[in-house]
């Protein structure tokens, strides 16, 4: 049995790329992506977070490295991709976990301020992908792991720009797959629930807020970032080699109700 589970979700010789890796959803991503085999490049901001992320995950016998970089910026994204390739070589799996929210009602959203939501949300997954995923049609081999959002789905308040970013990323999930899934690169989006994270903490902070969120589950509780590991390996897998230009909700039945 552990032989046909490995053959089905070993990435040993992966190399993975996780933006967001060094908190949240993506930091949990990486973990796991690393346990399974593979050596991950963790892309974010914040240099202290991203040591702290890839010492803890050495300690569990990962390979893995780290680059800073403000997605924001396309010339950071570009020096990002480049610095990212060069430890380990190209990679094979890109999950782009970053994000960005920024939260007035949207009549009092400003240009700046969709400026960089769109950058971080939806054009540095563009950007990335017009980066490697050529790379990974001409080997044979791929996968591209979109983080969106219930709000690609559905409008909440106060979140307009964030929802419009997400919508357009599971948009570009399914043109990146057209355009590269006939070449074995498999690109697929994943909507969480709710999940407290740093992106999520000004309505983690509020109990009211979040015991609603939870009530709306099936399961009757909000996400973990644990809950994310299972579905990265599965999606960076030979596994999932017929899943493609979808998204999957990872909510606990929140979309379904």
């Amino acid at each position: 049995m552990t032989g046909y589970l490995d053959g089905l979700f070993s990435l040993e010789g992966r190399v993975a790329l996780v933006t967001g890796g060094s908190s949240g959803i993506g930091r949990a991503m990486a973990g796991a992506l690393g346990r399974a085999g593979a050596q991950v490049v963790l892309l974010a901001r914040t240099e202290a977070a991203l040591a702290d992320t890839a010492a803890q995950l050495r300690a569990g016998s990962c390979q893995v490295t780290w680059v800073s970089a403000d997605l924001a910026s396309r010339a950071g994204v570009e020096r990002a991709a480049a610095a990212a390739a060069a430890p380990f070589g190209e990679p094979d799996i890109v999950v782009n976990a970053a994000g960005l929210n920024i939260r007035p009602p949207l009549a009092e959203l400003a240009t700046a301020g969709w400026d960089r939501l769109m950058a971080v949300n939806l054009t540095a997954p563009f950007l990335l992908g017009q980066r490697f995923g050529p790379a990974m049609a001409g080997r044979g081999w791929g996968r591209i792991i979109n983080i969106a959002s219930q709000q690609a789905i559905r409008a909440f308040g106060n979140s307009g720009g964030y929802g419009a970013a997400k919508g357009g990323l599971v948009s570009l999930t399914r043109s990146q797959s057209e355009a590269w899934a006939p070449h074995g690169v498999c690109c697929n989006a994943i909507a969480p629930g709710f999940v407290a994270t740093p992106l999520t903490r000004e309505v983690a902070a509020d109990p009211v807020r979040s015991a609603a969120l939870a009530a709306r589950t099936m399961i009757g509780r909000n996400g973990e970032p644990a809950d994310f590991e299972g579905i990265a390996v599965f999606l960076a897998s030979r596994a999932s080699g017929y899943l493609t230009g979808q998204l999957i909700c990872v909510d606990g039945g929140f979309s379904a109700t």
